[in-house]
C-alpha cells in the first residue's frame, strides 16, 4: 500500500511532517537512488528504498496483528461509499492504520485478520503459499457423497478449476432439508465456497470461517477482537 513520502519519513522518526516536506523540497531525499523534490510523491514502504542525506531510513511504525470475529452484515474494507458498517468499526483504540488480510463477504461471518504488515498480508493471501482456510457452511438440501466428491477432486467454475478441497459432512437435518458441512480450501477466488456449493446445486444459506491455518476464533464472539500472540505471529510468518 503506497503512502506519501513525507508521511513515511515522519513515521520513521526523521522529523515532523511539515519539516519532512521542507527536507524534500531542499533535495535531500532520494527514492531508489533518484532525488525526489515533489511533495505529492508516493512510495511503497515494503519495496522502495528511501534515503535522507544519503542514509537509508526505515519505517519504525509498530506492527499490529489483530484477529476479529467478523459479524454478518459488515464489509471487509477500510471505508464504504454506501456508509455501511466496516470491520474497522469494530476494531477501536488502535493508533496505527490497519487493513483486512483478504476479505469475507458482507453476509459471511468468522475469522478475519487485520494488520499493517504488508509483507505478511501478501504472504497470507498469495495463492502459491497455499494457506488453508476452513469454513462451516449451512447449505440447502442434503448433498450426496458423490456430489461432495466433486468438491474433493476440484470443480470447474467460470474462472477455472478449484484445487481439491477437504470436505466433511457434519450434520444432516432432513426435517429442514439442510446440511452442515466443513470445507477447507487454500485458494482465494471471489466467493469461492458459495460458488462451489452452487455448482453442485446446494446453495449456501449461512457461511462462517473458523480457521486460518491453525489459528481459530477460540472464545471470541461476533464483533469481538484481540491482538495475536507472539507465537501466533511467528507461526503465520513461517506457515
Amino acid at each position: 500500500m503506497k503512502e506519501r513520502l513525507q508521511k513515511f519519513m515522519a513515521k520513521a522518526g526523521i522529523a515532523s511532517r511539515r519539516k519532512c516536506e521542507k527536507i524534500i523540497l531542499e533535495g535531500r531525499v532520494k527514492v531508489n537512488g533518484k532525488t525526489v523534490t515533489q511533495l505529492g510523491s508516493k512510495i511503497d514502504p515494503q519495496k522502495d528504498v528511501v534515503q535522507v542525506d544519503g542514509k537509508v531510513i526505515r519505517n519504525t511504525e509498530k506492527k499490529v496483528y489483530i484477529m476479529l470475529f467478523k459479524p454478518k452484515n459488515c464489509i471487509s474494507t477500510v471505508k464504504d461509499q454506501f456508509k455501511r458498517k466496516t470491520v474497522l468499526d469494530y476494531v477501536t483504540g488502535i493508533d496505527q492504520r490497519i487493513y483486512p488480510v483478504g476479505r469475507l463477504d458482507y453476509d459471511t461471518e468468522g475469522l478475519l485478520l487485520l494488520t499493517n504488515d504488508g509483507k505478511l498480508a501478501y504472504r497470507l493471501t498469495h495463492p502459491k503459499n497455499e494457506i488453508k482456510k476452513t469454513y462451516i457452511a449451512k447449505v440447502k438440501g442434503i448433498p450426496s457423497e458423490s456430489s461432495l466428491d466433486l468438491l474433493r477432486r476440484g470443480i470447474h467454475l467460470e474462472d477455472g478449476k478449484t484445487s481439491p478441497a477437504d470436505v466433511v459432512m457434519l450434520n444432516k437435518d432432513n426435517q429442514k432439508n439442510t446440511s452442515l458441512i466443513k470445507i477447507t480450501i487454500h485458494e482465494g477466488k471471489n466467493r469461492q465456497v458459495k460458488r462451489m456449493f452452487a455448482a453442485i446445486n446446494h446453495p449456501v444459506i449461512e457461511l462462517k470461517r473458523t480457521k486460518i491455518g491453525k489459528l481459530t476464533l477460540g472464545k471470541l464472539k461476533p464483533g469481538q477482537w484481540r491482538e495475536l500472540t507472539d507465537k501466533e505471529i511467528a507461526y503465520l510468518k513461517n506457515v
